[in-house]
């Protein structure tokens, strides 16, 4: 599963989305910004600021262009539709840039800052999308995706004198998976719907130990299976949004590199985000795991200028040897307001997040503050949430029996 480590500096989390499972067929120019900042304890910095642009026909009607810049990162890709048929498409990455492997330690809800450390990376990668059902309302879609990434680890200032990070690496990843739906990259999509199941694989050329004395081990080869089924809809009359996302993923050969990790609440920091609102943004490592996030957005003003935000999430963790806390199972919630500007150009969302399991000073409960700022460049003006392909609506109503 694509994750985006954090770093010790502000710059370290400065990173836009991961590629997405499929070329991206909505033209999109987007501002996103977020900040989860804890009320309590020290922790990683958790915030992401990116610009993403999506052309689906740049120079031609065969061409889409997809761009993530960040600060210190860039992640592209060009895709050639119906390079290998009418229904498959092949893409060639790029991407890499400043502190985008960095990794911080967290362990028993400390910030261990002497066990972290910073990870410059680049990658190419090549991949292959076929569409199962052209014209059916909703796509299923196979992924391959096969990446070279290379990292250069080195010590930060806070990083300790007798700890040794690890080895620069050559990394070779396979990614596959079907895909039944999909979310948009927005903040909120009013018509959403997901059935996934993925396998990715990670070879690497220079595995080996680092940390006090070798302590820690980084595999030659680990193996993630993960699943997600998602479902956001909008009613019609009141506008109330409800969202929900189940996901779950198990790990052969887990290593710090590979685990899956959890925590705070940054809703497009990653494809699939691992959120739990008010805890630490990736506090938790995991060697398997089941996630539930639901949201609910209830209108309190008209036409949906402002409206009251309630999140909540729940996992079930088996924590990665040498992280992790007492107790498998954690869970918080959230409750905050969203703004949208008359143009729906503009979305703006402060949210108070409180971890019930999260260990913090010998006690449990913690809190969070997050900040989510959306700027959309291109999009047209209108007065409700709206699909990308305002279209299937039709087909949503006949589903929920409207």
């Amino acid at each position: 599963m694509r994750r985006i480590r954090n770093g010790w500096c502000w710059l370290a989390l400065l990173l836009p989305l991961t590629a997405g499972a499929q070329i991206d067929p909505v033209k999109r120019d987007l501002i996103q910004v977020g900040y989860d900042q804890p009320l309590k304890g020290q922790s990683p910095l958790g915030a992401y600021a990116f610009y993403y642009h999506n052309d689906p026909n740049f120079i031609r009607t065969n061409l889409t262009w997809r761009l993530a810049l960040a600060p210190v990162y860039l992640d592209s890709e060009l895709g050639f539709n119906h390079l290998l048929g009418p229904n498959t498409d092949f893409a060639l990455g790029v991407a890499g840039g400043g502190y985008a492997d960095s990794y911080s330690e967290v362990d028993g809800g400390k910030f261990l800052k002497g066990e972290s450390f910073n990870g410059n990376g680049g990658e190419l990668s090549a991949s292959v999308y076929h569409l199962f059902n052209p014209g059916d309302l909703i796509p299923l879609n196979f992924i391959l995706r096969g990446t070279t990434h290379y990292s250069a680890y080195d010590r930060n200032p806070t990083t300790a004198n007798n700890f040794e990070v690890p080895n620069n690496d050559l990394t070779t990843s396979v990614r596959t998976g079907l895909r039944f739906g999909g979310i948009e990259p927005t903040l909120f999509p009013a018509l959403a719907m997901e059935l996934s199941i993925w396998y990715e694989g990670y070879f690497r050329a220079s595995p080996g130990s680092y940390g006090f004395n070798n302590d820690r081990e980084i595999e030659p080869s680990s193996h993630q299976f993960w699943s997600a089924a998602a479902l956001s809809y909008t009613l019609p009359d009141s506008k109330q949004n409800f969202y929900a996302r189940l996901v779950g993923g198990t790990t052969i050969n887990a290593d710090r590199m590979s685990a899956y990790r959890l925590g705070g609440f940054l809703p497009l920091v990653a494809e699939y985000p691992l959120s739990l609102p008010g805890y630490y943004f990736q506090e938790f490592s995991a060697r398997q795991f089941v996630l539930l996030n639901t949201s609910y957005l209830l209108p309190i003003a008209p036409n949906q200028r402002w409206n009251l935000d309630f999140n909540a999430a729940t996992a079930v963790i088996d924590y990665l040897p040498g992280t992790g806390q007492a107790g498998s199972s954690v869970s918080g919630a959230g409750a905050g307001i969203l703004y949208r500007a008359p143009s729906d150009k503009f979305r703006f969302i402060a949210s108070y997040g409180y971890g019930f399991n999260a260990i913090r000073d010998g006690e449990r409960g913690s809190s969070s503050i997050t900040i989510l700022l959306q700027i959309d460049l291109d999009k047209p003006h209108g007065d409700s949430f709206s699909s990308a392909q305002p279209g299937q609506w039709r087909g949503w109503n006949w589903l929920f029996g409207r």
